[in-house]
């Protein structure tokens, strides 16, 4: 899967404007410039993994969600990855990667028990 550095500019001024920074109040807790910024939230240069951790640290968001669009936190979280990945399989595929998630949720829920 491709990142689209569009839809992460996108993600990241819409948790800036949440968080209430400026583009200006952000580049300058970053120590960057205000066309950096710019050209993030618009897609117009792509960002390392470093700059995005700081990035969500100050605007107190998930990577994730600027990755992937959902965070670890959401029921959503993954559901169109799973979704297209199972497109994809074969029935016997399907009822295997059932059993596993089964026996993972199973796992899960036995370890809350103890």
């Amino acid at each position: 899967m491709a990142l689209d550095y569009k839809l992460m500019g996108d993600r990241l001024k819409k948790a800036r404007i949440q968080k209430g920074y400026t583009q200006e109040k952000l580049a300058e807790t970053l120590d960057v410039s205000i066309a950096y910024i710019s050209r993030i939230e618009t897609g117009k240069t792509h960002i390392n993994l470093k700059r995005l951790n700081e990035i969500c640290t100050v605007l107190e968001t998930s990577e994730s969600y600027i990755l992937n669009g959902a965070s670890e936190n959401s029921k959503s979280y993954l559901s169109s990855e799973f979704s297209s990945i199972l497109n994809d399989c074969s029935s016997k595929d399907k009822e295997l990667i059932y059993q596993i998630a089964t026996i993972i949720s199973e796992n899960k829920n036995k370890t809350k028990e103890d």
